[in-house]
């Protein structure tokens, strides 16, 4: 690792700089799942100190609950929902519960998902299982929910996919590889077919990003990780944030069906195993 770091805060995203200034997303209303810790609270804080009132759902109530105390001793304005993005039909009632309460709906953060490092061949029924019912059928439930509440109220909506970088696959996550590629195909496939109905759909795909998610690798794996950009370094989930109001707001109203990759430029240069190097390839 090129220097120490620390796991990012309420704190640090209470206080770094934002990509816009201003209320300028003001009585809008932003629902992020994962909101609780890592990519999805930065993206929650972001939105909220631009002047959304943020939703965050999760499956740790603990979570939810110490991330909102947090966003509204700040002043901001925000709630949480407990949801597991597996759950079809508790997608769609807690869809119905947001509209009836607040009328609207501007944009979802689909960032809730997860995965674990393994080589392929490793990987038992189970395990890969539950990474493709959480990565693909979760992020597709809560794009079709939202997106069918939309149609039905003929409002305009947003939708920013949090994926992964897969074009040269993904060395020790080939589940989460097959789940997120066919996010992202999925993507592009409905920014087509939603676009009738003023729905966007868009995808941020992160790099090595520094937060919670790096606990569940090992030593040597993270000691590779910051080589395998140029910039050898991590990212920061603010960085992602920012990307996602960037996407998801005015700023993208003409931006449909595109990956925006934040990744240090490491699709060209870098070589990740997020299982550890094999001997065979060292």
């Amino acid at each position: 690792m090129t220097k120490p770091m620390t796991i990012p805060n309420d704190a640090d995203f209470a206080n770094s700089p934002l990509p816009f200034s201003g209320d300028c997303f003001k009585g809008q209303l932003v629902l992020v799942s994962g909101g609780g810790s890592g990519i999805g609270k930065a993206t929650a804080w972001c939105f909220a100190r631009l002047g959304a009132h943020i939703i965050i759902t999760g499956r740790t109530e603990q979570k939810l609950i110490d991330t909102v105390a947090a966003l509204t001793s700040a002043g901001l304005s925000a709630s949480y929902k407990i949801q597991d993005i597996r759950d079809y039909d508790g997608i769609a009632a807690m869809y119905a519960d947001i509209f009836a309460e607040f009328g609207r709906l501007d944009i979802l953060i689909n960032n809730a998902g997860g995965q674990f490092p393994q080589s392929a061949i490793d990987f038992s029924k189970n395990g890969w299982d539950a990474v493709v019912s959480n990565n693909l059928n979760g992020s597709w439930y809560m794009m079709q929910h939202a997106a069918r509440q939309w149609r039905d109220r003929k409002q305009q909506g947003s939708i920013v996919n949090i994926v992964a970088v897969v074009p040269r696959g993904m060395n020790g996550g080939a589940h989460t590889c097959a789940a997120r590629a066919g996010v992202i195909h999925l993507s592009k496939t409905v920014a087509v077919e939603w676009a009738e109905y003023n729905i966007r759909v868009n995808c941020v795909a992160p790099g090595v990003i520094f937060s919670e998610g790096m606990r569940a690798y090992s030593p040597e794996a993270l000691s590779e990780f910051d080589k395998s950009n140029p910039m050898k370094r991590f990212g920061t989930p603010w960085d992602i944030a920012q990307a996602c109001v960037y996407l998801g707001g005015p700023s993208g109203s003409f931006i449909t069906g595109e990956v925006l990759t934040l990744d240090g430029g490491g699709q060209l240069w870098g070589d990740l195993w997020m299982h550890g190097r094999p001997d065979y390839f060292r």
